[in-house]
């Protein structure tokens, strides 16, 4: 299981602080999707070795501009092993666009209907489930953010869309147990298995997308092995 981050600059905490206290909690890995303009400066391979979590390299790309959105895209999709899509005004682009692994956050600023779910389902787009609001708000916001929680979940379910479950931490102290996310699941309506596969997803993706970057990687279901590129 793995858990999307956000380290310092755009959190509070390091990415050596968020990897050691996810391993602490059980995590298999962090992915790191700092937004594109608070990038983190990290070593994936030392921080993974010190804390024996795999530590992904992610991205949120953020902008109003669905223009400006698809340059980054190109511009991030080579370099990231995870390319989020901040959600709100760019709900739709992100649901429409292949290149585009998770949709992050779309209740938070921003609606799905049938028409995103549909496109998310036929493009692999996973949606995020981001529990973050309920876990650390109150009142009326807590209760629209669970609100918009169960509506995903009715669309997801409907459409067989692809999705991601994360708490969305900023800092180590926000970081959550996966047991403690199968509680806030309940009260979504998500059984353990389901937020298991949704944290679960994250490591999937980054392994995916690590295969497609490898050099030896021509296409789906094409490879080179080392015999075969001796002339």
């Amino acid at each position: 299981m793995y858990e999307g981050v956000h380290a310092h600059p755009d959190g509070e905490a390091t990415v050596a602080r968020l990897a050691a206290t996810a391993g602490d909690y059980g995590y298999d890995g962090v992915v790191v999707r700092n937004h594109g303009d608070a990038q983190a400066d990290y070593d994936p391979a030392a921080i993974a070795d010190a804390c024996g979590v795999d530590v992904v390299a992610g991205i949120e790309i953020r902008t109003d501009d669905a223009g400006r959105a698809s340059g980054l895209l190109g511009n991030y999709r080579s370099k990231r092993d995870v390319v989020c899509v901040h959600g709100g005004d760019l709900n739709r682009f992100a649901v429409e666009q292949p290149a585009v692994d998770v949709l992050a956050h779309p209740m938070a600023d921003g609606d799905v209907n049938h028409v995103l779910a549909k496109a998310a389902a036929d493009n692999g787009v996973h949606v995020e489930f981001n529990v973050g609001r309920v876990l650390r708000a109150d009142g009326g916001a807590r209760v629209r953010a669970i609100q918009g929680l169960r509506k995903l979940r009715e669309l997801v379910k409907q459409y067989d869309v692809p999705f991601v479950v994360s708490a969305d931490a900023r800092s180590h102290l926000q970081l959550r147990a996966p047991r403690e996310l199968y509680a806030v699941g309940e009260v979504v309506g998500f059984d353990r298995e389901t937020v298991e596969a949704g944290l679960a997803a994250w490591g999937d993706i980054a392994a995916r997308n690590r295969q497609r970057r490898a050099e030896t990687f021509i296409e789906p279901g094409v490879r080179i092995d080392d015999h075969e590129a001796d002339p």
